[in-house]
Parts: structure tokens; sequence; C-alpha cells
């Protein structure tokens, strides 16, 4: 009786021998996509009449990948044959470019010529060539301690995934949370810490492919606002400096992005959005508190550091000082007046001695300042009490005289000479 390649399916169930020494082994061992492997088999015993693989969990003919006549080399295609699949003489399987579906138990069965068969099993997994993955992230742009970081790895792989933070491995158990297949990060209150370039990598034994990086960023602060006068802190302390010095105020803070500025003295908006603030030349006018306030326009916080500026303690007796000291016939000079009171009520200049007939002007309480019998037109007071004079000539040179009065009634006078150069 000829044997065909199907006949002898049904009588193998009758001949089925137990424990069979049959085993299968692909070569190579970790086969890629596109490869062209071997399931090789060893173990086989006696003169074989036939072969017969499956690519399934059971010996069913919807497994059958195809069916080999030892004697003839005949092979029959089975309902499991995707057309890359032949059969040696030796029993071995051949897949010529492989296919991830192709993973899966294989199944050898045997008939010699006592119409015995033996069955031998082995299992064939092939790795994919893994496509770059994607990182996705519910924001890339958050508010510390507010938002919730979540990253997602997207991949069509159902590789292993591994996750890297600035170029090295991200040591997920620290500060984020991970889902059981790895593939999405969380960070509930997200810190600044977290800020930064993430990558995800999936692999297999054959293939690894790391994602583009995807930037972060954690908005905080500000905090620590501080005042700074030459690089150094001065926050909350008392500045003091001589008359007529400058000085520059530095604002700073710990702040992303870099916060809005804004200064005030004595409790009025200076109009300065800068993070720096100068005081050019220092009078008893910018004595006070100056404070700087740093607002984050991203995290909607702010902060504020406030320092006192006073006149050196050089500088507190009221002192005139002609600016320039040495004028010349046509220019204009200032009696510029240092350490004026605090608490003034009234002050008046006079040419010479203190008489109503010399008086140039006297400035009131208003602010409003009036003339005096001695005022020429060329004279202007300022509510530091400094007297300007225009237009210089040899007359003017000579003996001023300055009358303060306070709010408690006290009077002081001072005098100082101006000297004024005749043009060459």
């Amino acid at each position: 009786m000829a044997l065909t390649s199907h006949s002898w399916l049904f009588l193998s169930a009758a001949f089925l021998s137990v424990g069979a020494e049959i085993s299968i082994t692909p070569e190579p061992a970790q086969p890629a996509e596109g490869d062209n492997i071997t399931l090789t088999v060893h173990g086989l015993l006696g003169e074989l009449l036939a072969y017969s693989w499956y690519a399934g969990p059971t010996l069913s003919l919807n497994y059958l990948v195809a069916s080999y006549i030892v004697s003839t080399g005949d092979e029959t295609p089975g309902p499991a044959h995707t057309g890359r699949e032949a059969v040696r003489p030796d029993g071995s399987l051949d897949i010529h470019g492989v296919l991830p579906r192709h993973s899966g138990t294989y199944i050898l069965q045997t008939l010699n010529r006592q119409l015995q068969t033996e069955v031998g099993y082995g299992h064939l997994q092939v790795y994919e060539i893994l496509a770059q993955p994607v990182v996705m992230a519910n924001d890339t742009a958050l508010v510390e301690r507010r938002d919730t970081l979540r990253l997602t790895c997207s991949s069509p792989s159902p590789a292993e995934v591994r996750w890297f933070f600035n170029g090295e491995a991200l040591p997920i158990a620290i500060r984020l949370g991970q889902s059981a297949d790895g593939r999405v990060l969380t960070r509930h209150g997200v810190r600044r810490e977290e800020a930064g370039a993430y990558q995800c990598e999936v692999w297999n034994p054959v293939s690894v492919s790391r994602s583009e990086p995807i930037n972060l960023t954690v908005y905080y602060g500000p905090e620590r606002v501080a005042i700074l006068q030459d690089s150094t802190t001065r926050t909350g302390c008392t500045i003091k400096l001589d008359f007529n010095t400058s000085l520059t105020l530095w604002c700073v803070s710990q702040s992303c992005p870099e916060p809005e500025y804004v200064w005030a003295f004595n409790g009025r908006d200076l109009k300065n959005g800068r993070d720096h603030l100068n005081i050019s030349s220092m009078t008893a006018a910018q004595e006070g508190t100056y404070t700087c306030i740093a607002k984050n326009p991203k995290t909607l916080l702010s902060g504020s550091a406030s320092v006192v500026v006073k006149l050196s303690a050089a500088a507190v007796a009221m002192t005139i000082v002609p600016v320039p000291t040495k004028p010349m016939e046509g220019q204009d000079v200032t009696l510029t007046v240092q350490g004026y009171p605090k608490d003034l009520l009234v002050y008046a200049w006079y040419r010479g001695p203190a008489s109503e007939p010399n008086r140039l002007l006297s400035q009131l309480p208003s602010g409003n300042w009036i003339a005096g019998p001695a005022h020429t037109g060329r004279e202007v007071g300022f509510a530091n009490c400094s007297l300007l004079v225009q237009k210089l000539n040899l007359t003017d040179a000579g003996r001023y005289m300055l009358k303060t009065v306070t709010l408690q009634g006290k009077t002081e006078t001072l005098e100082v000479e101006l000297q004024v150069a005749p043009l060459e």
C-alpha cells in the first residue's frame, strides 16, 4: 500500500509511542525578523518513512505546516504553511525570511517502517527589528508642586522598555512612579529636579532603539529674593552712603523663568522693570526704604526684599557744597545742601547777612517758593533746600546764608562762600 502524506496521520493515533527523545533547536538561537533559520532536529532513530511538521500546540490538521516522504522527497504543504517553510531530508525545517508571526511552538512527528511515531517539541522566538519609539508628555512645561508629570513611551512593539534622563539611565525608583509594563512614568507634584531631557528605549536580544529626547521645563519661584550691593547681600539691612556718591542695587532670586521686577521707594512705584536700580548722586532726598518685588508670570508667585538707604553719619550735619566748586562767569552753580532737616517747615536763602533786604527766596510748607527783595530772577530753590544760581556774573560772588526752621521750631543757620572766576 502506498503511504500518502495524509493517510499516515490517521495511523499515528494507534501507533504513537511515548517517551520520544526527539529535540528541536532553532539556528540561530535568537533570530531576528528577516533571517533564514533552521529548526534543527536531534535524536532521530531508525529508518524513517515520513516527517510531519506542525506550527501550534497540538497535532491538529489546522496546524500542519508540511508533510515529507523520505523515500521520494515529496513535500506536501498543510493549512499552516506560509510559503516560507521547507522540510529537509534529515527532518529539519527551514524557514526563509522569518517573521515575528512565526514565533511559537513547533512539533515534529515522525513515522518509521514499523508504523510507529515519535514526537519532538521545540519553541521558536523571532525578534523584530524595533522601530524608534516616541516619548509623549501630558505637558512639557509644568509648575512645581502643582502639576503632574506623565510620560508615555509609545512603540508598536511589546519589547522591554528602559528610560533615560539627560542621557543617563533614569533611576526610576527614586522619584517617579512606573506602570507595570514600564511604559508610563508619573510624578505627582513635579519638582524642579525633574526638568531635563527624557528618552525611552525599547530593546530585545537582537535590536535596540532609542527615542528622540523630549525636554521638560519645570517653573518655580521666585524664592530667596534678595538685594545685592556689589555682589554682597544687603537684604534687610541699612546701607549708608556719603553725600553725592552713587549706588547700584541688584535684585536676585531663584526662579524659572526669570521673574519680572518692580522697584518701590518708600512704598511708591519707581516704574523700573529692570533687575537693578541706580542711585547716581546720593542726597537726603534719596534716603528711605527701597523694595524689590519679583513676580513669576508662570507660577503666579511673588517675593520681595527691602533695604534702607541713608546718608552716612558724616553727612548728617548740614553742609553746603557748591557744584561746581569753582564756577566761572556765565556758568550755573548749585549750592547743594547736605543733611537738611527731615522735619523741615520752611527755609530761606540770603545774600550776605540774614536780613529781610538780603533775602533771595523762601520755600513754604506747600512746596512753593517766594522771591525776596534780593532775587535777580536767576535764582531757583529746591525742596532739599539747595539753591541754583544761573548765568553767574562777578557780582554774584560772596557770602550766601541758608536759614532753616523745623516743625518743632528749631532754627539753624549755615553760610557758604561762593567764588566766581572771571572769563579770560
